[in-house]
Formats: structure tokens, sequence, C-alpha cells
């Protein structure tokens, strides 16, 4: 039986959860994403910089905090 949208949308959601590759930009500056911040309302994509900047603001109100800024130091 064929999935409605509703259940083809949540198996598709776990896979959003994907590696920030160079392709993601901050939103900010459009420097290399890091850092990816969930919110209710959608997302936002930010460079180390921008993240810790505005960390304290969003942190709260954040769905989920995705920060891969570790591979700035392992190049």
């Amino acid at each position: 039986m064929p999935l409605d949208i509703e259940e083809q949308d949540e198996q598709v959601k776990p896979t959003l959860a994907h590696q920030l590759t160079a392709a993601d930009r901050c939103d900010a500056c459009g420097a290399q994403a890091y850092v990816r911040v969930e919110l209710v309302t959608g997302e936002l994509l930010f460079c180390g910089h921008h993240a810790k900047e505005n960390e304290a603001k969003l942190r709260p109100i954040a769905v989920k905090w995705h920060d891969e800024s570790d591979k700035l130091l392992s190049k």
C-alpha cells in the first residue's frame, strides 16, 4: 500500500540530518557553514564565528544544535 504524504515526510525527516558540506554556506556571511541550528520555523547555517556570536540568543530556542566546528581544528 503506498504511503500518504505525511507518512513519506516522516520517513524522510531523519535523513535530513546530514553532515554539512563545503556547499553549505553561512547565512550571515557566506563562508563555509559548520553549525546548523534547527528552529521550529526552519534552519539557520553559520560559520564558526557567527555561530559563537549568536549562540546565546539561539540556543534557548533551538530544537537542535548541530556543530561540526571541530573539523576546523582537524585540517
